[in-house]
């Protein structure tokens, strides 16, 4: 919601006269409320599978149409979370230079981050997470699971549908313990947020039949310290 947008961000929708926004969930109207009322909004969200979603060259060449359409004009572009968190943002970089477009990236603040400690999983502990790693999961067949070996708390993203094998993949090419503690965070930081607690060897039967999308996978001894 609004509550998590920086003030930056906030100041860049107040004065935009376009903003293209993704797909926010329940959030969205309480973002784009501090808009301008003659502010033109421009749903581009983008869904997996959905045919009629936007596709990312789409996207670019609209921001750059709306922002070329006339002489200081000013185009906010909305994502979730951060802009540099697996969200396209080099592609939209790479139009708007080309066009010769100014802008400015605004950080924001990542689900990763966001939706643990909503639930109170610190990333990081002196003694239960020196470091943590962030991954997409959207396409688990393409991630290096050994490489997780090491790593103290690992942060999967768009675990949705692939939380089964990124659980098996953890325990056999990861080497994980089952017993390894982990939590599914959905639609953190919502009023519709919900947290499912468990263990590599028992997270995907306790979330079964679960609609879990949008989520994130937390694997790591921080998640012991929620409440």
């Amino acid at each position: 919601g609004a509550d998590a947008l920086t003030l930056a961000a906030a100041r860049a929708l107040a004065a935009c006269d376009v903003v293209m926004y993704d797909d926010l969930g329940g959030s969205a109207e309480d973002v784009l409320s501090l808009t301008k009322p003659e502010t033109i909004r421009i749903a581009v969200g983008k869904r997996g599978g959905d045919s009629k979603s936007w596709t990312q060259k789409e996207i670019s060449e609209t921001l750059v149409r709306e922002a070329t359409a006339s002489p200081g004009r000013v185009v906010a572009r909305l994502k979730g979370g951060c802009p540099s968190v697996f969200a396209r943002v080099s592609d939209e970089i790479a139009a708007l230079r080309a066009a010769n477009v100014k802008y400015k990236i605004i950080p924001g603040i990542s689900s990763a981050l966001a939706a643990p400690l909503s639930v109170g999983i610190p990333l990081t502990d002196r003694e239960l997470g020196r470091h943590f790693s962030v991954t997409s999961a959207h396409d688990p067949d393409a991630i290096d699971f050994a490489a997780f070996a090491g790593i103290d708390t690992c942060v999967y993203l768009m675990v949705g549908k692939s939380l089964p094998r990124v659980v098996d993949a953890l325990v056999r090419e990861g080497g994980k313990d089952t017993e390894t503690p982990c939590a599914i965070i959905r639609n953190g930081m919502q009023p519709d947020e919900r947290a499912w607690f468990g263990s590599l060897g028992d997270i995907v039967y306790k979330t079964s039949g679960e609609s879990l999308s949008p989520c994130i996978l937390v694997v790591g001894n921080v998640v012991t310290l929620a409440p």
